[in-house]
C-alpha cells in the first residue's frame, strides 16, 4: 500500500503514546430551563488542547464512539480568521518544536499540518466503536495528504467514500482562476461492522410516485438497460403492446432489461406500463411505493446545497443564534447545521455517541439535539475546542439551542437537554514518574481500572476495590498522604460473603510484606505502585 512521508512523520507516528494522560475537570453543569423538551444528558464541552483532550477522554470511551465528525484547518494559509487555519498558531509552534525539534523549524506548512493531524488521528481511531465512522470535512489543498493518512492509520480498505459537497450556490465573479464550489468529506469507517442508515424521502422523491392504478400509486423506470444486442443477444427481442398490437423491437444498442421468461411474468403480474392511454410506444416498467424494500434513499457521493446546506446559510444560523456576539461574525466558513444532521442521519442511531474534536462554533452539538428532537433519540455528543471561545461562543451556542433564542416573531423554541463543561486538569503523574497528588484519587482510580480492561464499579468487598473480571478482582490500595501495604491486615479487611470470594485477587499497593509463597496461596498478584501502573 503506498504510504506518505514527510519532514517530522518519525517523530509524530508514535506521539500519541507520548502524550501525558491528564483528566478532565468539570467546571459546571448547565441544564435547559423547565419547560424545554427532554433531550439527551451527560452531553459534554471540554475546553482544551483536542490532543490531551481525546487522551483523557480514553478511559471512559476507547472503541465507544460510533460517529466523529471533524472540521480540522485546511491549511488555506489564510490569516486572522478567529480560527487561524495555517497551522502558524503559537501553540502549534510550540508544540512542534517540542516533539518534532530542530527539524520542525524547516518544516513546509504542508508538514506542520500533518504533523499536527496524525497523532491526533490516531487517537480518534482507538475511541471509534468497530461499528463506528470518521467524517472529515477538507478542501483539494490537503485532501490527497489526508486520504493517504487515513489509508494508513485506518486501512485502505475500510475506505467508504469522498463525499462531495457543493458548500456555495453562486459562483464569485472575482475569482481568478476555477472558482472552488465544493469541499471533500472523507468518510472512513473503524470495520466492516459498519452498517450506513438509509436517508429519509423527501417530498420529491414521492413526486415521482404520481401514477395510480388498483394495486397503488407507482412510478415508470426505463425497460431497457445499457447493453448492446452483440453483448446481450439473449435480451434484443420483440414485445407487442397489447392495446395497439404493434411490435416493438428495443435499439440494437440499447436492449431490454430482462429476459423473455421475466417479461412473461411482468405481463402476468401486470407490472407493464404502457402511458395513461396504453398506447405508448415503449414499455415501462411500474414500480409501486408500497412494494419498496426500505422506506429511505441511499446515500450518494454528491451533496448539493439544496439538500445539505451551504455557508451563507451556516452563517447566517449562527449570527442568529449569537447575534449579540460580535465574535460570531469572525467564523467565515461555518458548517451548516442540515450538513451535519445528514452525515448523523446516515452514520448514527438514537442512541449512540457524536465526538467533534475540532467543534468550532458548535454546529455538531446543535444537529445531535435537532435530530433527536425529530426521532426521540438520545445521542450524546462530545465537543473539545482548544480556542479561548470554547465558552462564549461554543458553549453559548449549546445553551441558547437548549433553551431558546431570538425574540418576536424570530423565536426559536429551545431543544432542551444539558451538558457538562470541562477543562483539562492535572496530568496523573509528575516529572518523576509518581502518582501526582493533586489529581483526585477517583480519576485515578479510573484510569487504573482502564487500563487492566475492568469496567470501573465500587463493591462492599473494599473501598479499595475498582473492578472485575474473569474471576479476578481487582484493588488499589492507595493513599495520597501514607504509604501503604499489602499485608494480613489488609487482607483481613476484606469482606467476602460465602460465594463472592474470586479466585484471584490483583492487588496495587506502595509495598508488599507477603512472601511470593504466601502471595501463591491466597491466589494474590501483587502490583507495586507507582512502578507497575501501565502508561499508554
Amino acid at each position: 500500500m503506498p504510504t506518505l512521508h514527510w519532514i517530522g512523520k518519525d517523530k509524530v507516528v508514535k506521539h500519541h503514546h507520548e502524550v501525558p494522560f491528564k483528566t478532565l475537570r468539570r467546571e459546571y453543569v448547565h441544564t435547559a430551563p423547565e419547560g424545554t423538551p427532554a433531550n439527551s444528558t451527560g452531553n459534554r464541552i471540554i475546553h482544551g488542547d483536542n490532543l490531551e483532550a481525546l487522551k483523557a477522554l480514553l478511559p471512559e470511551f476507547e472503541g465507544r464512539v460510533k460517529c466523529i465528525y471533524i472540521d480540522p484547518p485546511y491549511n488555506t494559509g489564510n490569516e486572522g480568521w478567529v480560527y487561524n487555519d495555517n497551522v502558524n498558531d503559537p501553540r502549534i509552534q510550540k508544540w512542534l518544536h517540542q516533539v518534532v525539534g530542530k527539524e520542525g523549524e524547516d518544516l513546509s506548512r504542508h508538514d506542520k499540518w500533518l504533523c499536527m493531524m496524525y497523532p491526533r488521528l490516531k487517537l480518534l481511531h482507538r475511541l471509534l466503536a468497530l461499528n463506528g465512522s470518521i467524517w472529515i470535512s477538507i478542501d483539494d489543498i490537503e485532501v490527497a495528504n489526508l486520504r493517504l493518512v487515513l489509508d494508513e492509520i485506518f486501512g485502505s480498505g475500510n475506505f467508504v467514500a469522498n463525499v462531495l459537497w457543493q458548500k456555495k450556490y453562486a459562483v464569485a465573479n472575482d475569482h481568478k482562476t476555477i472558482a472552488p464550489m465544493h469541499d471533500h468529506i472523507l468518510v472512513y469507517r473503524k470495520s466492516e461492522q459498519w452498517q450506513r442508515n438509509l436517508l429519509p424521502r423527501t417530498e420529491e422523491k414521492d413526486r415521482q410516485y404520481r401514477n395510480e392504478d388498483e394495486k397503488g400509486t407507482f412510478r415508470n423506470s426505463d425497460y431497457t438497460c445499457n447493453k448492446s444486442a452483440d453483448e446481450r443477444p439473449n435480451l434484443y427481442y420483440p414485445i407487442t403492446n397489447p392495446n395497439t398490437g404493434e411490435e416493438i423491437w428495443p435499439k440494437r444498442t440499447r436492449v431490454w432489461a430482462y429476459s423473455q421468461d421475466e417479461y412473461q411474468r411482468h405481463v402476468a403480474e401486470g407490472l407493464i406500463y404502457w402511458g395513461k392511454d396504453g398506447t405508448g410506444k415503449v414499455p415501462s416498467f411500474k414500480r409501486y411505493k408500497h412494494l419498496l424494500k426500505n422506506d429511505g434513499i441511499v446515500p450518494a457521493t454528491w451533496w448539493e446545497h439544496s439538500f445539505a446546506g451551504h455557508t451563507d446559510a451556516a452563517k447566517k444560523e449562527i449570527r442568529g443564534i449569537l447575534s449579540d456576539n460580535s465574535k460570531a461574525i469572525d467564523f467565515i466558513t461555518p458548517k451548516p447545521t442540515t450538513l451535519i444532521e445528514k452525515i448523523l442521519s446516515v452514520a448514527t442511531n438514537p442512541g449512540d455517541t457524536v465526538l467533534d474534536s475540532y467543534a468550532g462554533s458548535g454546529t455538531t452539538a446543535h444537529a445531535v439535539l435537532k435530530l433527536n428532537a425529530q426521532d426521540g433519540g438520545n445521542r450524546r455528543f462530545i465537543l473539545t475546542e482548544m480556542m479561548d471561545y470554547a465558552e462564549t461562543i461554543t458553549a453559548e451556542r449549546v445553551r441558547r439551542v437548549m433553551g431558546g433564542y431570538g425574540e418576536d416573531n424570530k423565536v426559536v423554541a429551545g431543544l432542551g437537554g444539558s451538558f457538562e463543561y470541562y477543562t483539562i486538569g492535572e496530568a496523573l503523574f509528575d516529572e518523576d514518574g509518581n502518582l501526582n497528588e493533586a489529581v483526585p484519587v477517583e480519576e485515578i482510580r479510573r484510569y487504573v481500572a482502564y487500563t487492566e480492561g475492568v469496567e470501573y464499579g465500587l463493591s462492599e468487598m473494599s473501598p479499595y476495590y475498582i473492578g472485575q473480571a474473569n474471576d479476578a478482582a481487582y484493588l488499589f490500595h492507595y493513599e495520597p498522604d501514607r504509604a501503604t501495604a499489602l499485608d494480613y491486615e489488609f487482607l483481613n479487611s476484606l469482606r467476602f460473603t460465602e460465594y463472592a470470594r474470586p479466585t484471584t485477587l490483583v492487588v496495587y499497593a506502595d509495598n508488599c510484606l507477603l512472601s511470593q509463597d504466601q502471595l501463591r496461596k491466597h491466589g494474590i498478584i501483587f502490583k507495586k505502585i507507582p512502578r507497575d501502573i501501565t502508561r499508554f
